[in-house]
């Protein structure tokens, strides 16, 4: 058995889950795994696990895959069948029981809030965010309708026009993470009363415009997944590749924005 850090923007992909039909972060790793002979076509490695399924939209530094493989694979012979978009960067041999989604101890999601200080109240956001902390049962803030109890922890900090949310816990339920995100973007706007939280934590289930709908998925990125007694070995070459792809997207994205901003400004002038 080896675990992987994988790596990945979700913007291309319809989540990490396997889908009929749609491209997914799941499918094409598994898709790269075939193709270098470790299971056969139409089946997944033995012992296959993921430490969890993120959404559509959603990106990953370390989402982590384990399954049954040969001593040559390796994050580079990964990355030799993978596209530009995921990127393996690490790895680590684990016990043959090892579940990389059961045996996580910690969990940690990064969230960038484009939040400008003249449009929020950055110290309510702490305030709301830190209320938010601790054990309670978030069943207003998932679709989940079973293991709500959840306890969270992190911090709300602010970096130019965006508030980051750092958001961990042992677990989280379905869209936890986003709809926290938009409670605390809500009440700290002046959107919602502050009295919204006390009625997110009611035994009433909110419904409706009394709901809290999620945040947009693409600021989200998971950044950590632990387990204790593992230890992670960074595969240089890999790494390289990964930071190359990763640099790549994100000028690319910058560029995006200049000309965006371009033709707006040119707009506006007319």
């Amino acid at each position: 058995m080896r675990a992987f850090r994988v790596a990945y923007d979700g913007r291309p992909y319809h989540g990490f889950q396997r889908q009929p039909d749609v491209p997914t972060v799941e499918d094409t790793l598994l898709d790269a795994c075939r193709t270098l002979g470790i299971c056969d076509a139409d089946a997944v490695p033995v012992g296959y696990a993921a430490s969890g399924r993120t959404d559509a939209g959603v990106s990953a530094l370390a989402q982590t895959v384990a399954f049954e493989c040969p001593e040559w694979c390796t994050p580079r012979a990964l990355n030799a069948e993978l596209p530009g978009t995921i990127r393996a960067w690490a790895a680590a041999d684990v016990p043959d029981d090892f579940h990389a989604r059961h045996h996580p101890s910690h969990r940690e999601y990064v969230y960038d809030l484009h939040a400008p200080s003249d449009a929020v109240d950055d110290d309510l956001a702490a305030t709301v965010f830190d209320e938010l902390c601790g054990e309670h049962d978030f069943h207003n803030l998932t679709p989940d309708e079973v293991g709500t109890v959840r306890t969270l922890d992190g911090e709300v900090w602010r970096d130019g026009d965006f508030l980051l949310f750092r958001i961990e816990a042992g677990g989280f339920a379905r869209e936890l993470v986003r709809r926290v995100v938009s409670l605390v973007r809500a009440i700290a706007t002046g959107a919602a009363p502050r009295e919204k939280l006390d009625h997110v934590f009611s035994s009433e289930h909110l419904q409706g415009p009394d709901g809290v709908p999620p945040a947009p998925p693409t600021p989200l990125v998971l950044t950590a997944v632990d387990y204790p007694g593992v230890e992670f070995e960074v595969d240089a070459d890999a790494a390289e590749s990964a930071v190359q792809a990763f640099g790549e997207r994100a000028l690319s994205d910058r560029i995006g924005w200049r000309v965006g901003t371009r033709i707006r400004d040119g707009i506006s002038e007319q």
